[in-house]
């Protein structure tokens, strides 16, 4: 969704250059695609429906009386003077319109910092000045939060962290998305695939100070990006704006979302659309991959990229990555957010090693939902444990009912894989067990990965 542009200069002004494919291709295929928005011509399209006007005056019909016989003669060559004066006129019209046309002058982006209309990129190695890893950074997702807030208070505590990616792909193109700042010494988040092929990068501030950002490492089967605004960008500034995150985990459909955005380019950034979670847990094959995002009816169009998905606390809850289109039907309210609960573990591995790692293996399988147990307690059933796993060596045994995963209750398995995202190979993981009326704790030692 990450938009690309292209311009030429002309007088010292940038004049938007609008190009559409000499000629597209049809797909034979007629299910519909989901892939990152690219559009073809960046004009806005506006659908207009007619329908036949039920009567002039607010639908009231007017009874027109016929003229008398006498008069339709002197009537008749009226209306021939009158039709010969109104195609004379028309054809004045129609002249000075074609004029006038020769004349209109080619669109021009306002003057704003140097932007550019994006043009497909074929180089995918980002080459944009890196920092370093490993010091200390780190996304923080929280489970808590406060009370509901109004649509204005969403956008007046989250907005200010919002931030215009900008990176340039070499030439006279340039990638154009958008990210949302996680601490105040300038970490920010984005889509990798808005950065994809930079070679340089900068971001736009709420408050309209452009300042040059970093490459800290990033994910392209995540579709997760890390930048740094460096300390020399901010001594002017100070402490920037940041958001909250909130655990995705939590949401239920229906829930209301919001999003912030740049929508076709800066000129509309900051952006705010609403809707509803319409689906959570969303297999959605992207290019060839399978990720598993929140759907949501907000809208969400080129250049949302790597922006927030909000929930009604004004938390972060999702990183807008796609929006599903057809060539063949209109699609309109299906967009796509990596949940934060997923992108924590992703973020703060790329900030700590520059690379995703693996999860560990527990090596056993529980059944979905918690089971009320005789003293009251909840607990999921062990259905089977792997031979040579880490709960196999720790003693846990079929039947055994799992009450807690590192000291955290669970009444689902999402809770226990959301504890697992946390760990890595080499940790340890304490599960409270019950068996049969005894209530123990047993070490894992995570030597293993899924």
């Amino acid at each position: 969704m990450g938009e690309r542009e292209d311009i030429r200069r002309e007088a010292g002004e940038i004049v938007a250059v609008y190009r559409r494919p000499f000629r597209e291709q049809k797909r034979r295929d007629p299910r519909e695609v989901v892939s990152v928005y690219r559009q073809r011509d960046p004009r806005e399209v506006v659908e207009t429906y007619r329908r036949s006007a039920p009567g002039l005056f607010g639908g009231r019909k007017l009874d027109w009386t016929p003229a008398p016989a006498v008069w339709r003669p002197l009537l008749a060559r009226r209306r021939k003077r009158n039709g010969l004066r109104r195609f004379l006129v028309c054809l004045a019209a129609l002249a000075g319109l074609a004029a006038a046309a020769q004349m209109l002058p080619e669109p021009r982006i306002p003057d704003f910092p140097d932007f550019e209309v994006p043009v497909p990129s074929k180089e995918t190695e980002i080459t944009i000045p890196d920092w370093p890893v490993g010091l200390g950074a780190r996304v923080t997702v929280s489970r808590e939060h406060g009370g509901q807030m109004t649509a204005q208070e969403v956008y007046r505590q989250v907005n200010p962290s919002v931030v215009t990616v900008l990176a340039g792909l070499g030439g006279n193109s340039m990638s154009v998305g958008t990210g949302v700042i996680f601490t105040e010494d300038g970490y920010l988040v984005t889509n990798h695939h808005v950065i994809e092929g930079g070679q340089d990068c900068s971001v736009l501030l709420d408050s309209g100070y452009r300042l040059t950002a970093c490459y800290v490492a990033g994910d392209a089967e995540n579709d997760l990006a890390v930048l740094k605004i460096p300390p020399g960008e901010l001594e002017d500034l100070g402490a920037l704006p940041t958001a909250q995150f909130g655990d995705s985990d939590l949401l239920s459909v229906g829930d209301p979302v919001y999003a912030i955005g740049n929508p076709l380019g800066w000129e509309l950034r900051g952006t705010l659309t609403d809707g509803i979670v319409s689906a959570i847990n969303r297999d959605v094959e992207v290019d060839g991959r399978t990720m598993n995002l929140i759907q949501t009816n907000a809208a969400l169009n080129s250049g949302n990229s790597g922006g927030p998905l909000i929930n009604a606390y004004g938390q972060v809850v999702g990183i807008n990555v796609i929006k599903m289109r057809s060539d063949h039907s209109t699609v309109e309210g299906l967009g796509f957010a990596i949940p934060s609960a997923r992108m924590e573990r992703i973020v703060n591995d790329l900030l700590e090693w520059g690379a995703l790692q693996p999860e560990p293996r527990l090596g056993i399988t529980v059944r979905s939902l918690a089971t009320v147990l005789e003293d009251g307690r909840r607990g999921l059933l062990v259905e089977e444990v792997s031979a040579g796993t880490a709960a196999e060596r720790a003693g846990v045994r079929t039947g055994d009912y799992v009450l807690a995963a590192d000291g955290e209750a669970l009444s689902s398995t999402d809770d226990l894989f959301r504890i697992r995202r946390r760990l890595h190979v080499g940790d340890q993981l304490e599960l409270t067990l019950w068996r049969n009326g005894e209530i123990f704790e047993v070490q894992l030692f995570l030597e293993e990965a899924v």
